[in-house]
């Protein structure tokens, strides 16, 4: 059951979880590079607003992969993602009615409990997580990167979850999209420091790959899923795609592998 299905509907391919399927009451979807109408770069499906691509285009792909997913256009809300651990409460008052209207705030992390609300967040090689508690209907969607992770924006969105929605721990489900896995994300020791920071040492040490000359080999699935586990989720409650994007930048973005000539990934929840 904690598992990741791919699907190609009319050319558009992206990934759910399982528990969220079978919960029900529920769509969302982790894009891939395929199935949308731009060129060049951000061939095809980029769901990125300001990486340079055609509006048209972009909007073209959002209509695909929404419409793919089975999620409405209506209220669909994004937020300015600036690595940081803000979780923004919405409704359908900070949907937008055009996909490029600006955006109204500056977060990570989006939560709402209303029905055809979309949560929308962006990425390529940050993880992008989402949450559900389908006994509450109340859903969030987070963007981890390194900064995000260690900042505890995963477990930061449930505690809002509990404190703000009512929310049991146990009743929350947790997936971690595709994003860049611990085979390519290289760093030195500001990672691994501030990983030790947020974990216990034998949590911390399975994420870690220590090589002895100054670079580390970090696995951020790890860290996020070890969070979650510590804030109260059930092992059995949390899934975690095993694609990494760096591996494969033909099926995803990665900025790591292909810097800024690209596109971006975007997930999408919404309560139906």
């Amino acid at each position: 059951m904690n598992h990741m299905t791919e699907h190609n509907v009319d050319g558009v391919v992206f990934r759910t979880a399982d528990r969220f399927l079978a919960a029900g009451g529920v769509v969302h979807g982790f894009s891939t590079r395929y199935g949308g109408v731009s060129q060049g770069v951000w061939a095809s499906l980029n769901l990125g607003l300001n990486r340079g691509d055609d509006p048209a285009h972009v909007r073209e792909n959002y209509r695909s992969f929404l419409t793919a997913v089975g999620a409405s256009e209506t209220h669909i809300v994004m937020s300015s993602q600036v690595h940081e651990s803000h979780i923004q409460a919405v409704t359908e008052a900070d949907g937008k009615k055009d996909l490029y209207d600006p955006v109204p705030f500056r977060a990570d992390g989006l939560i709402t409990d209303r029905p055809w609300v979309g949560l929308v967040i962006f990425s390529a090689d940050c993880l992008p997580v989402l949450l559900y508690d389908p006994v509450k209907r109340v859903i969030a969607a987070v963007h981890a990167g390194w900064r995000g992770t260690v900042a505890r924006i995963a477990p930061k969105a449930v505690e809002k979850m509990a404190a703000d929605y009512g929310c049991r721990r146990e009743d929350i489900l947790a997936a971690i999209g595709p994003g860049i896995s611990a085979c390519h994300f290289e760093t030195r020791a500001d990672v691994p420091a501030a990983v030790r920071a947020v974990l216990p040492p034998v949590q911390a040490k399975a994420c870690i790959q220590d090589h002895g000359d100054g670079t580390y080999h970090v696995d951020l699935k790890g860290v996020n899923r070890a969070l979650l586990l510590n804030a109260g989720l059930p092992e059995g409650n949390i899934t975690v795609d095993p694609d990494c994007t760096a591996c494969d930048t033909s099926k995803y973005w990665s900025h790591r592998m292909v810097g800024n000539e690209r596109g971006s990934l975007a997930a999408v929840i919404q309560l139906t």
